[in-house]
This record gives structure tokens, C-alpha cells and sequence, in this order.
């Protein structure tokens, strides 16, 4: 069986940044809980940061680079996808969305995607789901229920008394985005779609009139 292929994307813009910290976690509570079920993972973590003059260039001349061609590869090419970006003015980084402007609209459909953030305070957290959320429901991938968000008072302790710590949500988003890779079939196994039957428009017509 072939391993199952995660990408992290991370637009961390400091080094090191709590954004990467936090994909860090996502990626490694995911791959030990395929583990956990027998599945084998690959992983690649991909750092918008190195790609930011490239993305830049490709919004304007319509050509990526190698190394920027090389991400887009991956991350379309993967089985499953974590995106994970710092907040600023409540929304996702616009290196971010830069990014996810270079991929064809249609290359992400029906991926299943963790999505996850960093903010100085937990008001941020509902940028998660007026933001991040609804762009990967355009792009038309299965987004996992649990959104991951880490504000500064997360790395220290348990966070807010009133939900679950940190680690508590990850574990949850992760078993969540393992659960969604066990119910895909793989290319091997899915049965073979005869294509719809295309009935003229003339043809419906003249049946409804009957």
C-alpha cells in the first residue's frame, strides 16, 4: 500500500514562527494517528516565506518558477492537506491567499483539508470560520469540522478553561482528517463511473409535452 501523502502549508512569516510550531503539531499528531490505524505517511512541509518573491513574480507574469512549480505540485498532488496561516486584521495572511490565488481553482476539489491558525488573542479564532473556511469551500475540498486556532495564551498552559487545550483540539482535528483519508477509496478500488447520458434539450422537451 502506498504511504499516504500529507503537505503542510505554513505562512509563517518570522523563523522560527508559532505558525510553523503549530503545523509542526497538526502534521506529527496526524501521522501518529494513521499510524495508529495501520497506515504508513509521508510528509512535506511546505514554507510560503521561501516562496514569497516567487509567488509575487507568478502573480504577475502568470509563470511560477521551479521551486514554486514544485509546491503546487505537491500540495495538488497530496492526499491530504494542512494549511495553516497567522491572522492579521481578521483574515488569513495575504501570502497565504496569494498562494492559494496561484493554484487552479478546480486543482483542490474533493481534497481533504485540516485547517489551522495563530493569533496574538483568541478573538481571532472566528477568522477560522469567516475566512478560511469559505476559501477552501470555493476551492471545494473537504474541510475536517475541527478548526485549529493557537493564540499566544495556548503555548503556555491549557488555554481557556471554558474548551479543550490545545492539544486536545488537534488531537480532534487530526482523528477527524484521518477518519476522512479512511472513508476515500483509492484510485484501485473505486468502481468505474460510466459517464451521464447527455439528453438533448429537444428531446426533454418533447417528453414533457407528451
Amino acid at each position: 500500500m502506498e504511504p499516504i501523502k500529507l503537505v503542510v502549508v505554513s505562512a509563517g512569516l518570522s523563523k522560527p514562527s508559532s505558525t510553523r510550531l503549530l503545523a509542526d503539531r497538526i502534521a506529527e499528531t496526524a501521522r501518529r494517528r494513521l499510524a495508529e490505524d495501520g497506515r504508513t505517511s509521508e510528509l512535506q512541509v511546505i514554507e510560503l516565506r521561501d516562496l514569497a518573491t516567487a509567488i509575487a513574480h507568478n502573480l504577475v507574469t502568470g509563470f511560477p518558477d521551479a521551486e514554486l512549480r514544485d509546491a503546487v505540485e505537491a500540495v495538488t498532488g497530496a492526499d491530504a492537506l494542512m494549511a495553516v496561516t497567522p491572522i492579521f486584521s481578521a483574515s488569513y495572511s495575504g501570502l497565504f491567499k496569494s498562494f492559494f490565488d496561484v493554484i487552479d481553482q478546480d486543482a483542490l476539489a474533493g481534497k481533504p483539508v485540516l485547517i489551522a491558525a495563530t493569533g496574538g488573542t483568541a478573538r481571532h479564532s472566528l477568522a477560522l470560520e469567516h475566512a478560511l473556511r469559505p476559501l477552501f469551500a470555493y476551492l471545494r475540498t473537504q474541510v475536517v469540522p475541527t478548526a485549529v486556532f493557537a493564540a499566544s495564551e495556548d503555548w503556555g498552559g491549557s488555554g481557556d478553561t471554558r474548551t479543550d487545550g490545545l492539544s486536545a483540539r488537534i488531537a480532534r482535528a487530526a482523528g477527524e482528517l484521518a477518519g476522512l483519508l479512511g472513508r476515500l477509496p483509492s484510485p484501485e478500488t473505486a468502481p468505474d463511473q460510466a459517464p451521464d447520458e447527455v439528453v438533448p434539450f429537444e428531446e426533454q422537451l418533447a417528453a414533457i409535452r407528451a
